[in-house]
């Protein structure tokens, strides 16, 4: 657990408590990238250096933390936290959702990614000066992933495939962690507005005034906004269109999962145990919203995350919903250690 104020102290905890977890994670994504995109871990970290200029520029602090702690070098860490735009090629299988109704605002999703990762998910719970404290799941080595901070933001992720990196944007995780260090939803889409995300992914970023899905390419960012219901619902290709990009879907089910969730959302409600419930849904298995792994694909449900965003916590199942190994509770405080 991170409990600390400062960039430096933030990597070199995250470093050295996860030391183990992030040499798997490199190993993980060497062979990864070598089989998916027939390209070395040497050659991997020189991608990554290219977005060295913008995050010197814009981003020093995220540097920082990256630079710490983990006793691998910092282009390897670096890597890790664009491990998006290096595959480009491959999508996982989420389904995300956030739901506006009455005075509640629930932010849930279903993390699908290769089971070879499970062991080296980590829970980071960060206490850091001037902006909000922050409770997320992530890979270990990675600063952003999906989680929610003391301000009632939170984020969620789907990969979407599509061609086209931009080197002069914010990488995707990055860009989680920006909506991470945000006060509202509406800080949140502003700075990705701003600086544009590097490439091809949807994110979903809410807080107690509902939720807003921000479709993102190499070329732009388009918002997709609840719907009269209160709804914004995704999974792993664009629902909008985007001039210019050249989406590959991979995930075939990808269109059938959006279609189910939207009739399942008809019969539940925005609280905890109905969306609990319907993230558990296993309609088309093996490749349902309750991914399993199958013959050709080991991509598998990995965890299940449903934030209530007006009370500031979020239950996390890890492992499939529906036999999940471990249960746990984020909730992000909102005094700092200085």
């Amino acid at each position: 657990m991170l409990r600390v104020a400062s960039e430096i102290k933030i990597g070199f905890q995250h470093g050295r408590q996860a030391r183990s977890e992030i040499a798997r994670g490199i190993k993980f994504y060497e062979d990864l990238f070598v089989t998916s995109n027939e390209l070395s871990w040497p050659e991997a970290c020189e991608f990554a250096e290219k977005f060295l200029p913008i995050l010197q520029r814009e981003y020093p602090d995220y540097l920082t933390e990256m630079k710490v702690g983990a006793e691998v070098p910092f282009t390897s860490i670096l890597a890790l936290n664009v491990r998006t735009e290096i595959l480009g090629v491959l999508s996982d299988g989420c389904t995300a959702l956030s739901w506006k109704q009455g005075s509640t605002s629930i932010l849930a999703q279903n993390w699908d990614w290769q089971e070879e990762q499970k062991e080296n998910l980590v829970l980071l719970h960060i206490k850091q000066s001037g902006k909000p404290n922050i409770e997320m799941v992530t890979e270990a080595g990675m600063i952003g992933k999906i989680g929610l901070n003391a301000a009632g933001v939170g984020v969620c992720l789907n990969a979407i495939r599509a061609r086209g990196v931009d080197f002069g944007k914010l990488p995707c995780h990055l860009a989680l962690r920006t909506c991470l260090d945000s006060s509202s939803r509406e800080e949140a889409v502003a700075a990705l507005h701003r600086a544009g995300v590097a490439g091809a992914c949807h994110i979903l970023v809410a807080d107690p005034t509902g939720g807003s899905g921000l479709e993102c390419s190499s070329a732009d960012v388009i918002e997709v906004p609840m719907s009269p219901e209160g709804l914004v619902l995704h999974t792993n290709h664009f629902v909008l269109e985007h001039p210019g990009v050249e989406e590959r879907i991979q995930m075939k089910d990808t269109k059938a999962r959006l279609t189910h969730v939207s009739n399942l959302a008809k019969a539940a409600y925005a609280g905890l145990e109905s969306i609990q419930k319907l993230l558990e849904d296993e309609d088309g298995y093996p490749t349902a919203i309750n991914r399993q792994r199958t013959k050709d694909s080991s991509v598998a449900t990995l965890f299940s995350i449903v934030m209530d965003l007006e009370a500031r916590f979020a239950s996390v199942r890890l492992g499939r919903p529906s036999s999940a190994a471990q249960s746990l509770m984020l909730q992000p405080t909102v005094e700092n250690d200085e």
